[in-house]
């Protein structure tokens, strides 16, 4: 499933900066020309340090969207689950 978001400042919910950081496994194969391609790569952990909204700057209105019912949002920390905040570690 897709991690979505909403500002609760301006509204947006299509342009975030999301700051992230992954560990993941890999193969890597190179050629006999030396170039590297990256093959079968599995994320082992990831965690989102930080979330701003790309329209007003704000990272403190940030929510993380759970799911719609009957096309109405309901976010993540109404719904008693995480927001952004909670993700990056900010309460």
């Amino acid at each position: 499933m897709t991690t979505r978001y909403r500002c609760s400042a301006c509204g947006n919910q299509t342009r975030f900066d999301v700051v992230t950081t992954r560990r993941t496994r890999a193969f890597h194969h190179y050629t006999i020309g030396g170039e590297l391609q990256v093959e079968d790569e599995a994320v082992l952990h990831e965690s989102v340090e930080d979330v701003t909204c790309r329209w007003c700057g704000t990272g403190a209105g940030v929510a993380t969207i759970e799911h719609e019912i009957d096309g109405a949002l309901v976010l993540a920390g109404e719904a008693g689950g995480p927001t952004a905040a909670d993700a990056a570690g900010e309460t």
